[in-house]
């Protein structure tokens, strides 16, 4: 009787289970479950204030235990830091994409204005308002400072831009976009989720009032 051979005799190994075979989707929930433990210390902080707030208090605010924050983030200084850039990335990502947008540098100055007066009414640009940089240490507190300077920048360009085009009034604008860039920043401060107005409203209704001025005009 003929020998089978090896290769009948013997049948492939069946491939063993990786470990590492769902790497890719294990991030991505590590990466979601560490942006709700931003989302919850924003909100906190914007509450009660950097101080005021503990590990415990975000972890309480999650339903998980203290140690579990640490699989997230390192301490809160870093979750403030973190906190903070979220806010000023949103703010110049959404003014750097107004800018390229159509239109007269009114047209674009309005946009600009829209985007970060929406944005400080939301968790993490609202962070960036109430917070102060100086709670967050060097050497990020340069950079911080740097971004927001970027942030001034654009609105200072858009209205030089606007007084040399004639659509808008000859002004200084260094002191105009500070005014403007203040006004839209308090929003940050006073506003609060779930009251009469939504973000969008609140932030139309100040860009009428600063592009429109509070004095009647005679027909």
């Amino acid at each position: 009787m003929p020998r089978a051979s090896s290769s009948a005799r013997r049948a492939p190994p069946a491939p063993l289970a990786s470990p590492w075979a769902n790497a890719p989707l294990r991030e991505q929930q590590r990466e979601a479950k560490r942006q709700a433990v931003l989302q919850a210390a924003a909100q906190l902080f914007n509450e009660r204030g950097f101080h005021a707030t503990s590990l415990d208090d975000i972890a309480a605010r999650l339903n998980v235990t203290k140690p579990t924050l640490y699989y997230y983030v390192k301490n809160k200084d870093e979750i403030l830091l973190e906190c903070v850039k979220k806010g000023l990335h949103m703010t110049l990502d959404g003014i750097e994409a107004s800018r390229a947008a159509v239109g007269n540098a009114v047209d674009q100055l309005r946009a600009c204005m829209r985007v970060y007066a929406e944005i400080v009414a939301q968790p993490f640009g609202m962070c960036l308002i109430r917070v102060g940089d100086e709670e967050v240490p060097e050497p990020s507190r340069t950079e911080l400072r740097r971004m927001k300077s970027e942030i001034d920048l654009a609105f200072r360009r858009l209205v030089a831009q606007g007084v040399r085009e004639g659509s808008l009034a000859p002004c200084d604008p260094k002191m105009t976009a500070f005014t403007i860039a203040g006004a839209l920043s308090w929003i940050g401060r006073w506003y609060q989720p779930g009251g009469d107005c939504t973000p969008e409203q609140v932030a139309q209704q100040c860009i009428n009032t600063l592009l429109g001025g509070v004095l009647r005009r005679e027909d």
